[in-house]
């Protein structure tokens, strides 16, 4: 994904429903949460994510998020951006695109405080399901796979770059050889977190339901057995497509299928 930086302007970070609060310690996390105001910058279509902005401030809520996806649309991806939609459709009670635009911003910027509360938030309101990352995957988290891909990039250059000097160097030295080897493993472990990643359980094949009442099914047909019932803003991996039906790994290790219109992909 091409991201794009923002001027400033701030919109207010969602609010929970107190009829859904429970406890004082919840009142108190929901409290802070709201006082979060991330400032967003737009280097070019200033005066739409303003008009979005003030949408929001003037709670016209629909409106925000048409400026927001508009923004999407033309391809001015920002981590905040997504925070800021997901908050929007927090704020009409569309819990799954909500928890997909937290999941978005988090894609972008896995170091996102806002987007990670409000997206626990978000999943607690809708009671969704997640799917459980490996062990591996967890070890791998503390990078994301555009740190990773920099860092295997870095490495693979300095070891070709380490093994061409000592081909056509004069002097042999040990040192250096050591060292091109020790970079070019670490270029290839950079690659293999990539592909582990890229494949993981949060990695391209990650999709969120966002259709209400969906129905995960042992076969392409809405009369087939239900597999699993999908609460909006639940987790899916897609494993193939078959005409407006997706095959998906399920949360609980379950696997069946759900019609397309029902998840979107994470990444776009």
């Amino acid at each position: 994904m091409t991201t794009h930086k923002y001027g400033s302007a701030s919109v207010p970070a969602c609010e929970i429903s107190p009829a859904r609060k429970r406890g004082r310690s919840r009142c108190l996390f929901c409290a802070l949460i709201c006082l979060v105001v991330p400032s967003l910058a737009f280097a070019k279509p200033d005066g739409e994510f303003a008009k979005a902005n003030q949408e929001f401030a003037q709670g016209h809520f629909k409106e925000a998020i048409a400026g927001y996806q508009d923004l999407v649309h033309a391809g001015q991806w920002n981590a905040n951006l997504f925070y800021n939609l997901g908050n929007a459709y927090f704020r009409t009670r569309d819990f799954g695109h909500a928890i997909l635009n937290y999941e978005r911003a988090l894609a972008l910027d896995n170091h996102h405080p806002e987007a990670t509360a409000n997206l626990q938030i978000a999943r607690d309101e809708a009671r969704a399901l997640e799917l459980q990352p490996t062990k591996v995957e967890r070890y791998l988290r503390f990078a994301s796979i555009n740190q990773f891909t920099i860092a295997a990039a870095i490495a693979l250059w300095l070891g070709i770059f380490g093994i061409v000097v000592l081909l056509f160097g004069r002097r042999r030295s040990a040192a250096l050889l050591f060292l091109s080897i020790s970079c070019l493993v670490a270029g290839a472990a950079a690659v293999w977190a990539i592909h582990t990643l890229d494949n993981g359980s949060e990695g391209r094949g990650l999709a969120i339901v966002t259709g209400n009442d969906v129905q995960a099914r042992l076969a392409t047909a809405d009369t087939a057995n239900s597999v699993l019932a999908l609460p909006p803003g639940s987790e899916i991996k897609i494993l193939s497509t078959r005409g407006d039906w997706m095959y998906a790994a399920l949360p609980n290790d379950l696997r069946g299928w759900i019609q397309t219109r029902n998840a979107e992909q994470v990444r776009l």
